[in-house]
């Protein structure tokens, strides 16, 4: 943020006068710390870290990694550190049984989760592989910290593939579904990084596969990054990516 013109004046007037000058050099200062405590206060909109998902299908970044979700904004369930994140604990915080709607379908884009904290479906493109939980949550004056976030995505496949493995980051844990069953798990306090834990071997479907991921975070930054790779570990880009399509059934 840059200093007001008229106090560049002032200051230019002010260099043979000491006294006139600390006066100044003291609002300069104030002016400063509330110039530091605007920017505090005003988060980046949301728009720096997304964009609204097109009515058209996309793709893998080239990297291979998925940037298209539906997520939820975050539903609040304190933790007052990252510790506690067993695996046990993890299961149990995440799971369809704690999923805010139905687990055989995915949901629409503005549609209100089923639970009591009014929180609603967003579908967007990540401006970047890692999808920032955090300022998602920061830009909608929703809950940053103590929090669970949902992602769903949609992947239609040009034809079935055998020995794929779902590659995943995340900050802190998470777990994660392909086609309604659990394909990776990650545990304890973590930060993200790429292609953290990789799952078993496993098969997409010729046309639609459904991810769904769970993120779970204390204090803290929460983000996440996953992409699909083949049994030779490269990243698979001929895929489509469509979350405004019809209901699917895993």
């Amino acid at each position: 943020m840059r200093l007001p013109e008229t106090c560049l004046s002032l200051l230019a007037r002010t260099r043979r006068r000491p006294a006139a000058t600390a006066s100044l050099v003291l609002t300069l200062l104030l002016w400063s710390h509330w110039a530091a405590a605007q920017r505090e206060a005003s988060p980046p909109p949301l728009a720096e870290y997304f964009t609204p998902a097109s009515a058209e299908s996309t793709s893998p970044d080239a990297d291979g990694f998925l940037r298209r979700w539906l997520i939820l904004e975050p539903l609040a369930k304190p933790n007052p550190t990252n510790t506690v994140f067993t695996g046990r604990y993890v299961r149990e915080a995440l799971s369809r049984e704690t999923y805010p709607g139905d687990f055989a379908t995915v949901p629409r884009p503005g549609q209100r989760a089923r639970s009591e904290q009014q929180v609603s479906w967003h579908a967007l493109d990540s401006k970047v592989w890692d999808v920032k939980l955090f300022n998602f949550a920061q830009s909608l004056g929703r809950p940053k910290y103590g929090v669970v976030f949902w992602a769903v995505t949609v992947i239609d496949s040009p034809r079935e593939m055998r020995n794929v493995r779902l590659a995943v980051g995340s900050n802190s844990a998470s777990r994660w579904w392909l086609n309604g069953e659990v394909v990776t798990e990650l545990f304890d306090d973590r930060r993200m990084v790429v292609d953290d834990v990789l799952s078993e071997r496993v098969t997409l479907r010729k046309g639609r596969n459904v991810i769904r991921g769970a993120v779970i975070n204390g204090p803290g930054l929460s983000d996440f990054c996953v992409r699909l790779v083949d049994e030779s570990g490269a990243p698979i880009r001929d895929l489509k990516i469509d979350v405004r399509g019809p209901e699917a059934h895993p």
